[in-house]
């Protein structure tokens, strides 16, 4: 039996450029059941269960993504939201996470890598990409540059990448075939190494370093 195709809340002020990802998503066979040019219509046309995914650009007029997606978890709904962003503010990956997020992904993305990540946001993952592309670090500079305390090993930088593409510990565990702990105990080692006290931000600080 045929699952039925997912449903999708999509929220950008450019008219031209919603246009262009409502075909771009109903050709891969996804149905955009709202659509909307601010935070605040998108809130207004949201009920809960009503999409499956909300999939908003970040930067909008009035209420933007950002607090679109806070007032959205504010009034207890949990739908998965996927920002979307020209990535040219350092602070918007962490105050999209802190948010509640649970995806991020640059506007010139693939078009089949749009549609992995509303994949995977629906099935409950979550998505940390854009990562180490050079346009991308040209602009997006972690603050503290100060060089990591020891160098990384081979599997700490394949540990990197993952948590760079929004992985968990179970699920990094299980693509390195590695223990859940271990993972764990890895994790800490590269938060310690590159001085910083989240997955987040040890990201972040990675990509500006070319760790990643």
């Amino acid at each position: 039996m045929t699952s039925p195709p997912l449903r999708l809340a999509l929220a950008d002020d450019q008219i031209l450029v919603r246009a262009g990802l409502r075909a771009l998503l109903q050709d891969q066979g996804l149905v955009v059941a709202i659509e909307a040019d601010d935070g605040q219509s998108l809130l207004d046309q949201l009920q809960p269960g009503s999409v499956d995914v909300v999939l908003s650009d970040i930067r909008m007029p009035g209420l933007d993504g950002i607090e679109a997606l806070r007032a959205l978890r504010a009034r207890g709904d949990e739908v998965p939201v996927l920002l979307l962003t020209t990535f040219d503010d350092a602070d918007l990956l962490l105050r999209a996470r802190e948010a509640g997020a649970q995806g991020f992904l640059l506007k010139d993305a693939a078009p089949e890598d749009l549609r992995e990540a509303i994949a995977r946001v629906a099935a409950g993952e979550t998505l940390l990409q854009p990562v180490s592309t050079d346009p991308v670090r040209a602009r997006y500079r972690y603050r503290d540059e100060a060089p990591p305390t020891d160098t990384f090993g081979e599997r700490e930088v394949a540990i990197l990448r993952l948590l760079a593409g929004g992985y968990s510990n179970k699920e990094i565990a299980r693509t390195l075939f590695l223990a859940e702990g271990t993972v764990k105990n890895y994790v800490s080692n590269i938060l310690d190494k590159l001085g910083t006290r989240d997955r987040t931000r040890a990201v972040l600080k990675a990509i500006t370093l070319r760790v990643i």
